[in-house]
């Protein structure tokens, strides 16, 4: 009889303790083995636990009724592969992982959550094809498979999902026609984006049929070809088709939405004909239509005659004697009248003591300084001459200096522009440093400088320029960088005043410096503390390392020297000189770009107030544009002025070949690196895209650029 009582005893216990160990409904379960198949880095799910009876309260999910309707965690560096089984919740209608580090193939099962509505799987790595099941989303209206490495033709069952409102796939790598049906079935889409891809065939002509489609409609960096359906200008009127890069031929239909367009929305199609493009349409139509993957090529137009060429030649050799003899009248003239300013203001406010002894870098000073001297011409200056003996701030245990080592270092000068002075300082064990002085006022701001210098200072990546310690006192504010020795990517691309020896970097070379400063943006942009944006970027505040590493300098300079700014009367003192500095120096290719204007700034700057990412996006397509053609920012046509992305758009419309547009010293070297500069050209074409939506992240170019590096080794 004591056999059969603790047999019950035990059944009893084991369960009463059941709901203990197992209380977890199975959508809970199902959703943690999506949590032990990732990588968390953030914690996003640290509060998923097998303890709760159901995975309602969890972070990124979303229930009704106890029932799981949504899963969305965007943005939080998830790293691994998506299970299968998340298609067995019976309930999910919206999934969201956006912009993680999710990879491999998108899992069929996915596709049995039949009452799906949205799948946002955007920034990822995911590989592979659309499964054909598919078109068992009946419900779905949100599909964004955009920014992903997804390949194969668009599944013909797609047009079965019927309530699709939003389909986005841009770059990525799909290939093939688009389905038959395309534009009959998908007569609910509001947002299509299919750019940045390989399709080819022609465009469907039912594509005319999606009259509810608003915004773009952007078709554009594929390989479609044929000619543009007259059925497109069907389109609601207020809706742009980008259709450009392409393989279209033939005349551009004026219709509807197609009407009253500019040549942008077609150029890169080099056989399209007619109006708005300066193509007409004509006999030698169809030898201008053949395929290419970028407009010009030098196997897609004839050698131009002699006649041509040397018209071409006397256009770019510049300005007239007579031009040039009135313009060096008027720097004269400017140069004269600066120095008669700059005297003046000189003797009223640098009333400096002129008989006043000294002793190399140990000379007293008074404490605080009722002007500042100008020793413009000095190669080689002590840095105590204007820093106060007041405490040095290291920002890492790597900074083994102290305040009195830096002052008593030779500091030779870099450079001087209107943010301040930059010295090159070597200690005396042989180190060195990069010194810039800010200013003189701004004694009220100090913790406003602390707090920026010190977020400044916590980032660290081996493509930018890592700050190593600050100085601040009432007269005296300096920033110490680690010093990089080979110059910057302005020099070594035009070289500099006053060297004759001039070695262009080679083309192998300028691909890992456009890798390595995509790094540092892509970093800044989206794996710093703050997502920082640099909103200054240009070539010459890209530094040039060790074996030509990129390093981005200058980021959040431009802040600091708002909060460190001098008195007026002094900054303007100081002004006054430098200007009168860069006109004695106006070879220069710094203070050229200057005196023409800051042509690395996105079109968008002159109407808003706070940077965005996509103002750096803009100012690297830039750089890379100046880095193919090796021309400023700013192209000197004939008489006139046009910046470089105007004038290669321009070389687009005209068709030029490669070789017109291709940096000299590159010609010759690298002809056998065609492709890969033309792959660098499209994606500078992209990144400097006038609507800024358009442009890629820094993240997905350097992807694109990682791509290319492999496909060339």
């Amino acid at each position: 009889m004591l056999l059969p009582f603790i047999c019950l005893l035990f059944l009893l216990c084991c369960n009463s303790l059941a709901p203990l160990v197992t209380s977890l409904n199975a959508e809970g379960y199902v959703l943690l083995t999506f949590k032990h198949s990732i990588t968390d880095p953030q914690g996003s799910m640290s509060n998923w636990n097998s303890s709760d009876d159901n995975p309602c309260s969890w972070n990124g999910i979303t229930c009704k009724d106890q029932t799981v309707m949504s899963i969305s965690i965007p943005n939080r560096k998830l790293y691994g592969s998506l299970p299968s089984t998340l298609g067995s919740l019976p309930q999910l209608r919206h999934v969201n992982f956006r912009n993680n580090k999710l990879f491999g193939n998108l899992p069929l099962q996915l596709f049995q959550a039949q009452g799906l509505q949205s799948l946002v799987l955007y920034g990822n790595s995911f590989s592979g094809s659309v499964p054909n099941e598919i078109h068992k989303l009946r419900y779905l209206q949100t599909l964004d498979l955009s920014q992903n490495f997804l390949n194969g033709s668009l599944p013909a069952e797609i047009v079965q999902c019927k309530r699709l409102k939003t389909l986005v796939l841009s770059r990525n790598n799909f290939t093939g026609t688009l389905p038959d049906g395309f534009g009959a079935n998908l007569v609910s889409l509001e947002k299509l984006d299919l750019s940045f891809n390989q399709f080819n065939g022609s465009i469907p002509s039912d594509m005319g049929n999606l009259s509810r489609l608003q915004g773009t409609v952007d078709l554009s960096h594929n390989h479609f070809s044929g000619s543009i359906p007259a059925s497109l200008g069907n389109l609601p009127e207020k809706v742009y088709i980008d259709l450009t890069y392409n393989s279209l031929t033939g005349p551009v239909p004026q219709s509807g939405a197609l009407m009253n367009r500019g040549p942008t929305a077609f150029i890169g199609n080099p056989g399209l004909c007619g109006p708005p493009l300066k193509n007409p349409c004509g006999s030698d139509t169809a030898a201008a239509s053949s395929p290419s993957s970028f407009p010009f090529l030098p196997h897609d137009n004839p050698p131009q005659d002699a006649g041509n060429g040397s018209r071409i030649s006397e256009k770019n050799k510049g300005l007239s004697k007579g031009a040039v003899a009135g313009i060096v009248v008027g720097d004269l003239i400017g140069i004269c009248l600066l120095g008669l300013l700059f005297s003046y203001f000189y003797s009223r406010v640098c009333g400096c003591n002129q008989n006043q002894e000294e002793s190399g870098v140990k000379r007293e000073r008074k404490r605080r300084k009722e002007c500042l001297c100008f020793t413009m011409d000095e190669s080689e200056v002590a840095l105590s001459d204007h820093v106060e003996q007041d405490d040095l701030v290291p920002l890492d245990n790597q900074v083994d200096f102290d305040l009195d080592e830096l002052l008593k270092a030779s500091a030779f000068v870099l450079g001087k522009s209107g943010i301040g002075i930059m010295y090159r300082v070597v200690l005396e064990d042989g180190v060195a440093l990069a010194v810039r002085r800010l200013g003189e006022g701004g004694s009220q701001r100090f913790k406003e400088f602390q707090t920026e210098v010190e977020a400044i200072g916590k980032l660290r990546h081996p493509n930018i320029v890592t700050l190593r310690a600050y100085y601040w006192s009432v007269d005296e504010k300096l920033l110490i960088y680690d010093y990089i020795p080979n110059g910057s990517l302005a020099t070594a691309i035009h070289g500099k005043a006053g060297l004759v020896a001039f070695i262009p970097i080679s083309w192998s070379y300028r691909l890992k410096i456009m890798k390595g400063t995509a790094k540092g943006l892509a970093y800044l942009h989206e794996f710093s503390p703050k997502k920082y944006v640099h909103g200054d970027l240009k070539p010459s505040n890209i530094l040039l390392g060790h074996n030509m590493t990129a390093h981005i300098s200058d980021f959040g300079l431009g802040r600091l020297a708002d909060i460190a700014g001098g008195s007026p009367t002094l900054q303007s003192n100081r002004v006054a000189a430098e200007k009168l500095h860069e006109r004695q120096n106006s070879l220069s290719t710094e203070v050229a770009t200057n005196m023409l204007g800051n042509g690395y700034q996105a079109p968008e700057a002159l109407k808003m107030v706070k940077p965005s990412q996509k103002w750096d996006v803009y100012s690297y397509g830039v750089i890379l544009l100046e880095m193919i053609t090796g021309r400023l920012p700013v192209v000197q046509v004939g008489i006139s002025e046009m910046d470089l992305v105007q004038w290669i758009q321009f070389c687009i419309e005209d068709k030029k070949p490669l070789s017109d547009v291709l940096d000299p010293y590159l010609a010759e070297e690298e002809a056998d690196k065609e492709e890969e500069v033309i792959a660098v050209l499209k994606i500078a074409m992209a990144c400097v895209n006038s609507s800024p939506e358009k442009r890629p992240s820094m993240r997905h170019v350097l992807d694109a650029l990682d791509r290319l590096s492999i496909s060339s080794d």
